[in-house]
């Protein structure tokens, strides 16, 4: 029995993978050949203006089925978990969601409960900003260290400003956890594992065919309002590709430099969808 016919047309789907591993596809096949309605789970996909670096559904997938919460948050706008479980949770009760993306956080916000933690006051941010990653690091708890991804600089730069605007510690916040809204048990989890080899290769094949589909057009477009300081500036590629544009990296370089990064993040979301998603049903690839 393959895969799809293995998933119900009732039961919510749930589909995590690292970048470039084919998500998106698998979650078009299940809602053409079983249905349901596609929900983005990927944080830099929420947001307008990198279309094509973030690999967002193209016309031809909005075709094949409906998608939701994809580019709906303006680029320079911040965004986090909370605000993603909030704008999923209606869309909980309507036609069966396929929720798929690459975002951890976001998959387990829903299947394990997300603790509403106080807004970061703008000022500590900024300090966070300027204080080099080991520092961040040794400013925090071990058990706020023992749950993060001590290597993600924003997920290390978020607990530093937990603790300092609230005085509490990231964990300690964490532990108040309310019920979740979607137990993974009520759904179909799964979680992609391909083979490395085989991923590395797609991700330098899709970025060429990032390039080769107006990747750079793009980033030409988002060239006059560019801030690194954005959330959505750090869709990958699009420092290289503005790098490029101003003149500091050559577009192999560039191209080159984006795709390493590529590479990396998937080895960190393969790291934490295997330290974290122990349950889920794995989908071995190719």
């Amino acid at each position: 029995m393959s895969l799809i016919d293995q998933i119900s047309a009732e039961k919510p789907v749930l589909i995590a993978g690292p970048t470039a591993s084919g998500k998106s596809e698998l979650a078009l096949r299940i809602a053409e050949e079983k249905g349901g309605v596609i929900v983005n789970a990927d944080a830099l996909q929420v947001f307008s203006g990198w279309r094509i670096l973030t690999a967002r559904p193209d016309d031809s997938d909005l075709a094949r089925a409906e998608h939701k919460l994809y580019g709906h948050v303006p680029f320079d706008q911040p965004y986090s978990a909370g605000h993603w479980l909030r704008d999923v949770t209606p869309l909980l009760g309507g036609e069966r969601p396929i929720i798929v993306g690459g975002t951890g956080l976001y998959f387990m916000a829903l299947t394990e409960g997300l603790v509403e933690i106080p807004a970061t006051p703008p000022e500590v941010r900024a300090e966070g900003d300027l204080i080099a990653l080991p520092d961040l690091l040794a400013a925090l708890d071990e058990k706020t260290k023992s749950r993060i991804d001590t290597n993600n600089r924003p997920r290390v730069q978020r607990a530093w400003e937990v603790l300092t605007a609230t005085g509490r510690p990231l964990a300690d916040w964490q532990d108040d956890t309310p019920p979740p809204l979607l137990p993974a048990s009520d759904t179909h989890a799964l979680v992609l594992r391909p083979d490395v080899d085989w991923l590395n290769e797609r991700i330098g094949r899709r970025f060429d065919l990032m390039l080769e589909g107006g990747a750079l057009d793009e980033a030409r477009a988002m060239l006059p309002q560019w801030d690194p300081s954005y959330l959505s500036s750090k869709a990958i590629g699009a420092p290289e590709m503005i790098a490029h544009l101003q003149g500091a990296l050559t577009l192999e370089d560039a191209r080159d430099a984006a795709v390493t990064a590529s590479r990396q993040y998937a080895k960190r979301q393969r790291t934490w969808f295997r330290n974290r998603m122990k349950q889920w049903q794995p989908v071995t690839l190719p």
